[in-house]
């Protein structure tokens, strides 16, 4: 993070926010507790001005729940959301709609994000005639074209269909309309994860790129811990809906403290062959517990080699310094 950063104030200030899907179906009698899974349990932190934050952790982990809340897509049960001074979380309709124009999505599946019924330049105009309704159809297509060449689309494109183009072409089409607006933040829920090897590096590449021009700040959400090491400046490591590790990338990847952390960097390939053939895998014991009914206290202690007594009485916070915290009882960054 640089120094600006560090001095400038929050652009999001995420504080304890909670997501509960309600199953009613699934209780025996009618006078029991509704069963909720709890797809989002607590999680807090601050994104800056022009920062990256990543999001990892394994499926079902509650990652993309939070990019959705985040942006309003799913409604959170607690916890604040804080934009500009405004808590997001709770508010109608008409006054997110106020906000959207700030906060735009990219999503995982390139293809079925876009309406296969619009062209390529009606699906990225679609945000100025929600928002600029007074521009003139020539203005709309000079702003079209003009944000279609920033992202590597060709001119001649515009009156194609979404079915006519790469999965990599779609993506770029899907950035390009979340930045016609020129947002100041962009949640990226996976969006290279169904992209080829070669396809991921160019999308990287072009989000750094759009972000340093355009000042924007990301949530980067991805499965790739090598790609989030390259594209972010802090890392936040989800597990079963909790905050199990934030730390700046180059702390996090150093050091990892979490055991479940230190898991899932175990995992990740290495591109020497020598050190990948001698290195240690650290398996996770144990299948993981259900979003229903998750353990006491530390969610993760039925799978973690380290997990004590006290670790079933208290559920685990953030602590630690600016650079490196941790959710564990056990260890300390």
């Amino acid at each position: 993070m640089s120094t600006h950063q560090a001095q400038a104030k929050p652009l999001l200030q995420v504080r304890n926010v909670c997501v509960h899907f309600p199953i009613p179906a699934s209780r025996d009698w009618p006078w029991q507790p509704i069963p909720k899974v709890k797809a989002v349990d607590g999680v807090s932190f601050d994104l800056m001005p022009g920062e990256t934050l990543g999001v990892v952790g394994e499926s079902g982990c509650g990652k993309s729940t939070l990019a959705r809340a985040l942006i309003g897509l799913v409604k959170t049960t607690s916890g604040e959301i804080l934009w500009g001074g405004k808590n997001l979380a709770g508010m109608n309709d008409k006054g997110f709609h106020k906000v959207r124009r700030d906060m735009q999505m990219i999503f995982q599946d390139p293809l079925a994000s876009l309406n296969p019924r619009m062209t390529i330049g009606d699906i990225i105009a679609e945000p100025l005639r929600n928002y600029e309704a007074d521009l003139s159809p020539e203005e709309v297509k000079a702003r079209v074209r003009q944000i279609m060449d920033r992202v590597g689309l060709l001119p001649n494109v515009i009156n194609r269909y979404p079915h006519e183009f790469s999965g990599g072409q779609c993506q770029r089409v899907g950035i390009a309309r979340a930045l016609i607006l020129k947002p100041k933040l962009i949640i990226c829920d996976e969006p290279v994860s169904a992209l080829d090897v070669s396809i991921q590096a160019q999308v990287v590449n072009l989000l750094k790129e759009l972000q340093e021009e355009m000042g924007l700040s990301l949530v980067f959400i991805a499965h790739d811990l090598s790609v989030v090491k390259h594209i972010s400046d802090r890392v936040l490591v989800m597990y079963l809906g909790n905050e199990a590790e934030l730390a700046t990338s180059e702390a996090l990847y150093a050091k990892p403290t979490h055991p479940y952390t230190q898991a899932l960097l175990s995992a990740v390939p290495i591109p020497d062959p020598e050190l990948e053939r001698n290195k240690t895998i650290q398996l996770l014991e144990g299948d993981l517990p259900s979003p229903i009914n998750p353990p006491s206290g530390c969610v993760f202690r039925t799978r973690c080699p380290r997990a004590i007594e006290n670790c079933a009485k208290e559920k685990p916070v953030l602590k630690g310094n600016a650079v490196h915290q941790v959710a564990c009882p056990v260890t300390a960054p």
